[in-house]
């Protein structure tokens, strides 16, 4: 059997693969479905998700793809899976109950910023650096361990489960292999353990003195920790899907399109173009420490040992479409921005900074907000939908330029996906900021494929990652066609705009 379903659960929806590997140069995505559900906003800056709908959407788009499989590829059936992978939305905090998976709360999700003022607090104390030095990470509201202090001091029902040990604690692939397994797995892996705030990225385990900071008393509350391709669990008791299927390859959402990229090799960088947008780049084993407002993070654990990588997270990029489409409704839909901005022009003139949910690297500012620059009465509205997708793109060259101060030399391409990156007109943009060539692949589903390729590779269906690397093709490259005196221009305006936002919100 050479088939895998993967589950690539995502801020805003789920969506579910099923690749055929029986020819590993040309795998095929034989099935797909996506499934969005409700985002909650109980309070200003609060977002939260239920999990029982999470859940559902999952066991929808897996039954959904699997039937689309089954009727259009002959030999196919679910009887015939493999193994499971899954890559997830990371940050997100999700509370449930040991035995079952059943739910406890709403998961807190990564653009939560309820627990700014316990940041503010650990910060104050002089813990920034010790964190810095054990996770890679910086204190922001952004990560899981505020989010959990902050339900243990707001929530004493729920803490008195979580020290009891009975409340299951983890980022969402762990609940999903708890949901998957009937509540017999209780796990994670490197790239999202690393997430946390709690994770030693140096020793690759849970830190006692990180947890005790943010309240747990014992490393015994937290899943184990496995490799990124390993044995996780087997289905149990679902309907939608046999009994004894195993899941073999779990990674983060950006990890798992780094994988799908097959960024193996040191220097190699993508980015993924979603709710947010995620630059990483692969340093290899060696785990350095960014000067430029980089992170550190577990790229994955293969054989015993850790892969790292620089990345750059900007909060909102495709969330800033959304919000021009359902908040304003200056568009219909989101492919619009690219024929209605191909002819305007907004930099050097007019910026928009998509600071909705604060400044992700390498500025990391949680106070900030949007903001609209350089206005008049001749705007157009062709020019805020330019500008919007400006800002995107300037977000993202702000982590090239970063990342390229850090390794000590540009980024010689740039490997792009995610669904805004099917917009032509944002990645050219993309490629004149950088002054980098963007590449685009054939399938821009990489984050759903990257945790097929690490679960084909859990259930020894490839013997490395180099076997890995013919699974990719390039489907157009962009290329610069401004100059470097004219991008410094455009740049400078938007610096100008990045200090604004950061004077309005008083954070300098």
């Amino acid at each position: 059997m050479a088939y895998v379903i993967s589950i690539d659960q995502g801020t805003t929806g789920t969506t579910a693969l099923v690749v055929d590997f029986s020819r590993p140069t040309h795998s095929e995505i034989i099935g797909k479905h996506t499934v969005d559900f409700t985002q909650h906003f109980p309070q200003n800056s609060w977002v939260e998700h239920d999990l029982d709908e999470v859940w559902s959407s999952v066991v929808a788009a897996m039954s959904r793809a699997i039937e689309i499989a089954e009727s259009k590829h002959k030999g196919f059936h679910k009887n015939k899976i493999a193994s499971i992978g899954i890559t997830n939305q990371r940050e997100t905090l999700c509370i449930f109950e040991r035995r079952s998976g059943r739910p406890l709360c709403r998961a807190i999700v990564w653009q939560c910023k309820r627990s700014a003022e316990i940041v503010r607090q650990l910060k104050s104390e002089g813990y920034e650096g010790l964190f810095r030095q054990k996770t890679g990470l910086v204190l922001d509201p952004y990560f899981s361990g505020t989010k959990l202090r902050w339900v243990l001091e707001n929530n004493p029902d729920l803490k008195k489960q979580i020290l009891a040990g009975t409340a299951g604690i983890g980022t969402i692939d762990t609940y999903l292999i708890s949901r998957f397994t009937s509540g017999q797995s209780y796990v994670t892996e490197p790239s999202n353990a690393s997430r946390t705030l709690y994770f030693n990225t140096l020793t690759g385990s849970w830190d006692p003195e990180l947890l005790a900071i943010f309240g747990l008393p014992k490393v015994e509350l937290l899943p184990e920790v496995k490799q990124s391709a390993d044995q996780f669990g087997l289905t149990r008791g679902l309907g939608f899907l046999p009994d004894g299927i195993p899941i073999t390859g779990v990674l983060g959402d950006q990890q798992a399109a780094l994988a799908g990229q097959t960024c193996y090799a040191k220097g190699e960088a993508k980015c993924t173009y979603g709710t947010g947008a995620f630059l990483l780049a692969n340093l290899g084993n060696e785990r350095l420490v960014s000067k430029a407002g980089m992170l550190t993070t577990v790229a994955w654990s293969l054989n015993g040992q850790l892969t790292y990588a620089f990345e750059g997270s900007c909060f909102v990029a495709g969330a800033a479409i959304q919000f021009l489409r359902d908040q304003w409704q200056i568009i219909h839909a989101a492919h619009e921005t690219e024929s209605l901005a191909q002819a305007a022009r907004a930099a050097p003139d007019f910026y928009f900074v998509p600071a909705l949910s604060g400044l992700g690297s390498p500025h990391w500012d949680a106070e900030a907000r949007g903001g609209i620059f350089g206005m008049n009465r001749g705007t157009t509205k062709a020019q805020l939908l330019r500008a919007t997708l400006e800002g995107i793109a300037f977000q993202v060259s702000d982590l090239t330029k970063a990342i390229s101060e850090d390794l000590g030399g540009p980024l010689s391409i740039l490997r792009v996906d995610g669904g805004a990156a099917a917009n032509n007109l944002l990645m050219q943009i993309q490629a004149n900021l950088s002054g980098i060539s963007v590449d685009r692949p054939d399938n821009i589903e990489t984050t759903g494929f990257g945790a097929a390729l690490f679960s084909a590779l859990g259930s020894k269906l490839f013997r490395g990652l180099d076997d890995l690397k013919s699974t990719r093709s390039t489907q157009r490259i962009f290329m610069p066609s401004i100059d470097k005196e004219e991008r410094a221009l455009l740049s400078k305006g938007w610096l100008r705009a990045i200090q604004a936002v950061k004077v309005f919100a008083g954070t300098v």
